[in-house]
């Protein structure tokens, strides 16, 4: 896993985001998350919970966020 932020994030109209406020955000919030999900990796590995069970159950967490783009 890179634990650099992406160099491009795609915006919504297929162009980068340019924004030098945004990227500042995205990188901070892509630090942050990674840290999280490695802390929660680690403690689950170490306590016994097999590796690609974790991988799995975190892509799902993933898959399950709520868009605010499709809020009802």
């Amino acid at each position: 896993m890179s634990t650099t932020s992406p160099a491009v994030w795609p915006g919504a109209d297929g162009q980068p985001v340019s924004c030098r406020e945004k990227l500042k955000v995205l990188a901070e919030n892509h630090a942050e998350v990674r840290q999280a999900l490695q802390d929660a990796f680690e403690d689950a590995v170490l306590m016994g919970v097999d590796e690609a069970a974790m991988r799995r159950i975190l892509a799902e967490l993933v898959d399950g966020l709520a868009s605010p783009r499709r809020r009802a």
